[in-house]
């Protein structure tokens, strides 16, 4: 049973100068279950028609963005889902997910049945995976140390790199707008750039190797041709990468101290997640606290490397680690109309979603604070989990 729980706003005490910002809330939360499950991630269908939810019992929950309504859901994993994503328009329906149960599956996104499945073999756990090649049916796995490719319509393996990674391939993403080109991070502190066209293998299709000199969790792509990459480590460390030039853009290793120092009201205790605005070519790392905050932190590198102080703050959802955030508005504050004002989704360890909205219908500043929220059921709230990975 689904439960979906209303939520009391309670007045902030002021803050200076409060004209020059906008005020979220909460708009509602999910109970995913009634066990000791949580969330792992949160992702989109292109159309914003239906948002799908990993959790900790290896069963895929699908829900309506826009109020909350479960939707139904996918079981099959016999292990933890490491990853999940929808299909891009070619196949609006289609939702993937990669598990350490050594499958990688494909679920209609209506029924909720699982379409079809690849084996990736005995012990050959799966940690992430990405569709590239010229159509789009390219299929890269990241795998104990290996990267191996299949093609999707034929579900036949096609090659497999076992040269280039040492530990677990926690990433692997084709560059948008390049697709033929592979960026994989792994648990031994390198990623590597690999030009997939034609007969794929370490020798000739190894372009680049990045050194981060720590266990990678999380890469993405930003910047105009998405030529830069964000780089998160499970040491909650912070670099920036121009992968067409392999250059070093910035490198935060103090990133968790510096986002503290700019936050006068709380300390950061991990790293959730980069946020790219295209419109306004601007960067935040998202950090939170184990007693479920967490804020949009402005990154600024080239001749000043610097994280700000955080430009929205979200408080009173979450009663422990943050582990997914999902906007639904391209910049932080900018909240969407056509969405009906609501900023966007959070998953965390708490096993609740949580809902932001705001509670002003005048947009004047992209920086903005949440207020703080009363939960009307206290027994939702759980005890927390220490470690965000």
């Amino acid at each position: 049973m689904e439960i979906a729980e209303e939520m009391e706003i309670e007045e902030e005490k002021p803050t200076p100068n409060p004209s020059t910002l906008n005020r979220c809330g909460l708009k509602n939360s999910i109970q995913t279950n009634f066990g000791d499950d949580y969330v792992f991630q949160i992702v989109r269908k292109d159309d914003w028609t239906s948002m799908a939810v990993s959790l900790s019992t290896n069963a895929v929950k699908l829900y309506s963005p826009l109020t909350g309504q479960y939707l139904g859901e996918c079981r099959g994993h016999s292990s933890t889902i490491n990853q999940i994503s929808f299909a891009g328009p070619s196949a609006p329906h289609v939702l993937y997910s990669c598990s350490s149960d050594c499958t990688l599956r494909a679920w209609d996104s209506r029924s909720f049945k699982q379409v079809s499945c690849i084996n990736t073999g005995p012990s050959q756990e799966v940690f992430s995976f990405s569709f590239g090649g010229p159509d789009d049916n390219l299929l890269a796995a990241g795998c104990k140390s290996q990267i191996l490719f299949w093609d999707w319509r034929t579900m036949k393996q096609t090659a497999c790199l076992e040269e280039s990674h040492t530990e677990d391939v926690t990433q692997v993403h084709f560059v948008p707008g390049h697709p033929s080109k592979l960026v994989s991070a792994s648990v031994d502190g390198l990623m590597c750039l690999f030009d997939t066209s034609g007969d794929i293998n370490d020798d000739d299709h190894l372009m680049s190797v990045f050194n981060v000199g720590s266990s990678i969790g999380k890469v993405g792509f930003f910047g105009e041709a998405n030529q830069k990459l964000w780089c998160l480590t499970h040491i909650e460390t912070l670099s920036v990468w121009d992968w067409n030039d392999a250059r070093t853009e910035a490198n935060f290793e103090d990133a968790r101290a510096l986002a503290s120092d700019s936050w006068t009201l709380d300390h950061v205790d991990y790293f959730v997640d980069c946020h790219y605005s295209t419109e306004e070519d601007r960067l935040w790392v998202i950090g939170g606290t184990n007693a479920g905050t967490f804020g949009y932190f402005p990154v600024k590198y080239g001749t000043l490397n610097t994280i700000g102080s955080p430009e929205a703050v979200f408080q009173g959802g979450h009663t422990g680690i943050v582990r997914s955030v999902l906007p639904m508005s391209s910049i932080p504050g900018r909240i969407s109309k056509s969405h009906g004002g609501i900023f966007g989704w959070t998953g965390g360890e708490d096993g609740r979603m949580c809902c932001w909205s705001s509670d002003n219908s005048i947009e004047t500043n992209y920086s903005w604070i949440s207020s703080t929220l009363v939960e009307k059921s206290p027994r939702t709230r759980r005890k927390l989990r220490h470690s965000p990975y």
